[in-house]
């Protein structure tokens, strides 16, 4: 045994030394022990941390912190657990802890032949990674440190992180006392991964015991342990030590080492390894079954089921295990030996993709390659294309999912199946050539996979700040509307599909943000306006199109519904009936003869006439006085001017009852932001086109997607927002976002109440989730202010 009083060597700890090493620790030492290649290094013990807290005299005020905590107040929890972790943090380690420390690493550093070796400072709770207990991921762990002060430095964030929210609020629901539970920190030599991942001894979805489950992706292991990319993933059969089953993924993203040595930084696996990488596979044949044969092994030391974690270090080829820990909870799910054979259901992967719009249906597939295959969709039907357009929403609307091969989270195919309330899949590659005509599949569009056969799947909530939005049921009664929370900003919903309005007529909201008129087009419609004005069916066109308007309006008044003029681009309007007669072929359709620069043209002034009739009938003769009109894709100030001059001849004119707002989505309208206001009522972001324009990325390319390019929360795009907000409020106007990302992204949203964006119109499935969300932030803001923080 070493002279310190506060360091571990691993050789020196084993699987009974968990109240001084936690468990973290002691499974290291337990492996040291039976000659697993660990890499080497220490433990800074629980009574380290136990001291450190009683001569800072900590006791106390931490007691007294705990104490206060309303555990079920998300934001009183955040607040107070951040209080105690700066009380730790704003102390100085004792020079009797801080020492040993020191000279533990120092006589490390010569044990392996490095001046100041890169090491991981990990967290091991004195509670952590025991089989009726999952404190796995509560607390820190710090990469890539070195230096024999910043090693006493980061052991101390570590023992901080014992104070974490999710942390405390674990301890509180499990029953754990708060001060019975201490932590050691593991100081370990890092390895300089080439590639790294997570390794389950027991299939972690069927439960299957004779069934191992690798995860592996380029760089550290910490971006497949965090979830922030999708890794290979590869099931091997522990009898046979076959791969039974094999995904590569697209791994657009890695970890390594800071280039200042401290800490780490996430990279681009094509610009730092190469295009050829992403879509390579991370792990030889040699590679998996070492692993495999380590995870038995492993496995076999503590007779359970392990969650491993491992790395191959680029310098020596050589595997690295970096923690065990046993998988927890396995009697409530089922767990059994594999001698005993469970009957647990088989999901075999068909096909991975972006899930684009969330749920999980079960059905046969239906390849479609044109439209003249449209009529093989039937009622419950898993429409399978390439892409798919407008003229294939009547099939949508029939079809339980859509899987295409292209797109991305806002392409046509995602849209609509957000606005029918279906689960899509886009960018799933090989979709149609992997899939079978008649093959019974599920589509769990949630995860953005497609399984075999019909299986049973789990869609538990997670926590509110991690959930995707909830779908609401088909039926809402009007109580639901009663029992939400009040907002001070709007709540609104986006709509396309008149007969839709009445499924979601009784959700909480404030009234329709955006009403795409594209559906009526395409459904109710069905020609091109220019062809009608032609055959001289106009009045055909007006009351098909004020029918449609007029059914969401009455439903929604008084409440306002923002009626968006047709923002078809030119391959889109061809679809309808005498398109091919007007439209020309443009070679970038997205960013072509769309919007106002349509409605102030010779070539659809005409089309455009026809839609302002129509608003005007709804309005008009139905008293539908809340219907506003929204102008798509402006550029210029001089063609809105022009466009209104078009509406006032045709009887809207812009007042105090009629509002004319436009959308923003070119970066026009941003630098000229002050000058639109002056013309209009309101702005209405469409954040998908406004990102696909600053960034310089197509929308609806899976391959930017994939890579990370089309993010409407970065912060480019967040800049044009607030500039746009503030222009909007030194006018007085109004001003709203209909994009897709406040529908997918909760911390977008928070955002853009924190930036005071006036309303938010999202998806009908994440209205009552949205505005749960943004009452939740109003009163952070509210509270922030009044503490003063």
């Amino acid at each position: 045994m070493s002279d310190y009083k506060y360091i571990r060597w691993f050789n020196e700890t084993d699987k009974h030394d968990i109240p001084l090493v936690g468990g973290k620790g002691a499974n290291l030492g337990e492996l040291v022990q039976h000659k697993i290649a660990v890499p080497p290094g220490f433990c800074v013990t629980s009574d380290a941390y136990k001291d450190f807290i009683l001569m800072s005299n900590l006791s106390d005020d931490i007691a007294a912190i705990i104490g206060s905590i309303q555990f079920e107040d998300t934001t009183d929890l955040q607040i107070k657990s951040s209080r105690i972790r700066d009380l730790i943090i704003d102390c100085v380690v004792p020079a009797v802890i801080s020492s040993e420390i020191e000279r533990a690493y120092e006589e490390f550093s010569d044990s392996i032949g490095i001046s100041d070796p890169e090491i991981a400072v990990r967290s091991s709770a004195t509670a952590e990674d025991l089989p009726d207990a999952s404190f796995a991921g509560q607390q820190d762990t710090y990469l890539n440190v070195f230096g024999s002060s910043n090693v006493v430095e980061y052991v101390k964030k570590c023992w901080a992180s014992l104070w974490t929210a999710r942390a405390v609020y674990y301890r509180e629901q499990k029953g754990f006392d708060h001060f019975e539970v201490s932590l050691s920190a593991i100081v370990q030599k890092m390895v300089n991964s080439e590639k790294a991942g997570v390794m389950f001894t027991i299939n972690p979805v069927t439960h299957n015991a004779d069934e191992i489950m690798i995860n592996a992706n380029w760089g550290l292991g910490e971006s497949v342990v965090s979830g922030a990319v999708t890794p290979d993933d590869y099931t091997v059969n522990k009898s046979s030590l076959k791969v039974t089953e094999k995904h590569i993924a697209d791994k657009v993203s890695m970890v390594i080492r800071n280039k200042s040595r401290l800490g780490t930084v996430e990279v681009s696996v094509a610009e730092f390894l190469g295009y050829d990488k992403i879509s390579s596979e991370c792990l030889t044949d040699e590679e998996v079954l070492e692993l495999a044969k380590s995870g038995i092994e492993i496995e076999g030391i503590y007779g359970a089921p392990q969650d491993i974690e491992w790395a191959f270090d680029i310098d020596t080829k050589s595997l690295y295990i970096l923690q065990a820990r046993p998988v927890t909870a396995l009697s409530e799910k089922g767990y059994r030996p594999a001698e005993s054979k469970p009957a647990s259901q088989k999901l075999n992967v068909l096909v991975k993709g972006l899930g684009a719009s969330p749920g999980i249906s079960f059905g046969k597939v239906v390849k479609i390659k044109d439209m003249s295959e449209l009529s093989k969709v039937r009622h419950g039907d898993i429409l399978v294309a390439a892409m798919t357009n407008p003229d294939m929403v009547p099939a949508m609307r029939m079809a339980a999912a859509v899987v295409t091969d292209e797109g991305g989270r806002t392409c046509h195919a995602a849209i609509v199946s957000r606005e029918l309330g279906i689960p899509c899949i886009v960018s799933a590659k090989n979709a149609t050539q992997v899939l079978i005509e008649g093959q019974e599949v599920t589509v769990d569009a949630t995860r953005g996979i497609v399984y075999e056969g019909r299986v049973e799947l789990e869609t538990k909530q997670q926590a509110p700040e991690m959930a995707a939005a909830p779908a609401p049921a088909v039926a809402i009664d009007d109580t639901l509307s009663r029992l939400a929370p009040i907002t001070g900003t709007k709540i609104y919903m986006n709509l396309g599909e008149p007969e839709m309005m009445e499924k979601y007529k009784n959700l909480p909201f404030d009234g329709i943000g955006l009403m795409r008129i594209e559906f009526i087009f395409s459904n109710m419609i069905g020609a091109h306006p220019m062809y009608l004005v032609k055959t001289g069916q106009e009045d055909f066109f007006i009351d098909k199109l004020a029918e449609g308007v007029s059914t969401v309006a009455q439903a929604a008044f008084p409440r306002p519904v923002v009626v968006r003029f047709s923002d078809f681009r030119t391959n889109e309007f061809r679809g309808l009936k005498g398109g091919n007669e007007v439209e020309p072929v443009e070679n970038n359709p997205m960013i072509g003869w769309r919007g106002v620069a349509r409605y102030t043209s010779p070539e659809y002034e005409q089309g455009f006439r026809l839609e302002c009739r129509a608003l005007k009938k709804a309005r008009d003769e139905f008293g539908l006085t809340n219907i506003y009109a929204m102008l798509p894709f402006v550029r210029t100030t001089w063609e809105v001017e022009k466009a209104k001059a078009i509406m006032a001849s045709e009887g809207l004119v812009q007042d105090s009852s009629f509002k004319i707002w436009i959308m923003a989505e070119v970066p026009s309208v941003v630098f000229a932001a002050d000058e639109f206001a002056q013309l209009v009522d309101g702005f209405s972001i469409g954040s998908n086109d406004l990102t696909q324009l600053i960034m310089g990325a197509d929308r609806d390319s899976g391959i930017l997607s994939r890579m990370g390019y089309f993010e409407e929360r970065a912060m480019y795009v967040k800049r044009a927002i607030q500039i746009l907000i503030d222009a909007t409020h030194r006018h007085g106007k109004t001003i709203s976002i209909c994009g897709q990302a406040p529908s997918l992204y909760p911390e977008f949203t928070e955002f853009l109440v924190d930036a005071g964006m006036d309303s938010i119109s999202v998806n009908p499935d994440t209205v009552e989730y949205t505005r749960r969300l943004v009452a939740s932030t109003e009163q952070k803001i509210i509270l922030n202010k009044l503490r003063g923080i």
